[in-house]
């Protein structure tokens, strides 16, 4: 029997349901997406078996560097070989990891995280508060170059109090706990301070057996794992297959049991397949076309407002996502989310205030590259053409540069002044902000930089009244909108399958891909 399952976004998280997360959280509830069909029974969890994923990410220059994961393969091997001091649960809820407790001071200016005495790394030594200061202090700094660098930035002071790792903060963070969850923050064994992060040592479910980059990681359970409930099969295969065609072929021939990124075009048809079960997430992953605003024609705004009215959007929901998805606004915070704003005018195709921009920019035309590539979202140089077409009605002539799958991310990305882009988006707005908008920011792949945005950051940051901190929000959304470099013109669902033995989570997390990029930890065979 095939299923195919949709699901609705992860609950907004309120201040008050966050709080009551402060103290040691017991496992995830029900909550972020639709279960299974009815009348069928779910079939009983059994430890054992290979598991064989097959990823539409990963590339030769990954490296085991904690600080330069930036794709889907990384991600998965991230949550399935390390710990973190704090965790998503499929209902956007916050679990403890690695810290089994954390509390705030009355301001949140100063955080305590109870570390777990029964963490063990996979070479057999215990985690201690030291390696989690560590591992933390490794992404900060003036010399460090972590995509997380910005998230920590605020620290002014980490120490040790027996088990417990105190965090002191410039300003109070309501969401500071939040911030662990990034998937660079992992805990890695440390000594003299510095971390190692070269030998693939962790304290996650599964130790890393071998890694090669671009190719394939395996992994083996971690039998002194201090999760029973996590880590079902024996060892994992985890492969890095960027064509559409091989991975689809890969999961129907019955050689690897799950895949993602599917080729939304054949999902019908991969669905009458007795043998294979598609899943659909809906969350915070976007897709964007990225406009470097200190790169000409990008610096002027009026040329950025006329890329985003020249773009069709409900096209690109239909023929890219084939409903999917739904449309976007130029900004990266989902529906879902509780400072989503929704009083915010729509940004519609229209050509003639596309040209009445590029004539306030003082042009009557526009010649502009744009390179993409299938390494950047399913779909993207398709998505490329269709920008093309309807950009032409404005007097905009883009040229779709379609670049190679490998290394799409070390040279296109953040090289090229406009190229297409997927993010998975993060749990809670200040993240996503300062990851990927805040000025400076190694991953602000727009180069934008805006005063009142970045005023607007740091206050909301610290701002507990949940009122005012929605009004900041809301404004910082509006800026994005009217003067930001991404143009966001659609949100995906994740879609992902699994053949016909695989038992996934009864509700998948909706974070990151792949139920939040833990089915290793979570999924088993029936």
């Amino acid at each position: 029997m095939t299923r195919l399952i949709r699901t609705i976004p992860a609950r907004p998280i309120t201040r008050r349901r966050f709080l009551s997360t402060t103290a040691a959280v017991g496992a995830a509830a029900a909550g972020a997406s639709a279960g299974l069909m009815p009348g069928r029974a779910r079939a009983e969890r059994k430890r054992g078996g290979n598991f064989r994923m097959a990823k539409g990410h990963g590339q030769t220059t990954d490296t085991l560097n904690p600080g330069t994961y930036e794709n889907g393969f990384m991600t998965a091997l991230a949550h399935g070989t390390h710990g973190f001091l704090t965790a998503v649960g499929t209902d956007g809820s916050l679990e403890p990891d690695v810290a089994e407790s954390w509390e705030a001071s009355a301001d949140a200016k100063s955080w305590r995280f109870k570390i777990r005495s029964d963490v063990e790394f996979h070479s057999g030594r215990s985690v201690t508060a030291e390696d989690v200061i560590a591992s933390i202090r490794f992404h900060m700094g003036d010399d460090s170059t972590s995509a997380a660098k910005p998230l920590l930035d605020a620290i002014t002071d980490i120490s040790a109090d027996g088990d417990t790792v105190i965090f002191d903060l410039v300003d109070g963070n309501a969401d500071f706990p939040f911030t662990f969850t990034d998937y660079h923050l992992t805990i890695c064994p440390s000594s003299d301070g510095a971390i190692d992060w070269r030998s693939g040592d962790g304290c996650g479910p599964y130790r890393l057996v071998d890694f090669k980059p671009g190719v394939s990681a395996t992994f083996a359970r971690h039998e002194n794992d201090w999760n029973s409930n996590r880590g079902f099969f024996d060892t994992v295969e985890m492969l890095s297959v960027i064509d559409l065609n091989a991975r689809t072929t890969s999961l129907i021939s019955g050689d690897v049991h799950s895949i993602d990124k599917l080729d939304l075009k054949t999902v019908g048809l991969m669905a009458r397949n007795p043998g294979i079960n598609i899943h659909s997430v809906s969350g915070n992953q976007h897709y964007t076309f990225a406009m470097s605003a200190n790169k000409a024609p990008f610096t002027d705004p009026n040329v950025r407002l006329a890329m985003k009215h020249a773009i069709n959007r409900e096209e690109l929901v239909e023929k890219i996502l084939f409903g999917y998805g739904t449309v976007g606004n130029d900004v990266p915070i989902g529906r879902g989310q509780r400072f989503f704003n929704d009083e915010m005018p729509q940004t519609a195709y229209d050509p003639d205030k596309a040209k009445f921009y590029l004539k306030e920019a003082g042009l009557d035309s526009l010649d502009v590259e744009l390179a993409a590539s299938d390494a950047a979202f399913p779909g993207a140089v398709d998505a490329a053409v269709l920008f093309q077409n309807s950009a032409s009605a404005a007097g905009i002539n883009l040229d779709v540069a379609r670049v190679p799958n490998d290394g799409y991310w070390s040279d296109v990305w953040m090289q090229h002044p406009f190229s297409a882009v997927y993010w998975s988006g993060r749990v809670v707005e200040d993240a996503m902000f300062t990851t990927a908008y805040s000025s400076g920011a190694a991953w602000n792949d727009t180069f934008w930089d805006n005063a009142r945005f970045n005023e607007l950051l740091v206050a909301a940051r610290a701002e507990l009244d949940e009122a005012k901190r929605r009004e900041m929000y809301f404004e910082m959304q509006l800026i994005l909108n009217q003067d930001g470099g991404a143009i966001i013109p659609m949100f995906a669902n994740y879609v992902f399958a699994t053949g016909p033995d695989v038992v996934p989570s009864e509700e998948f997390g909706s974070n990151w891909d792949v139920d939040g990029e833990r089915w290793m930890e979570r999924w088993s065979f029936a």
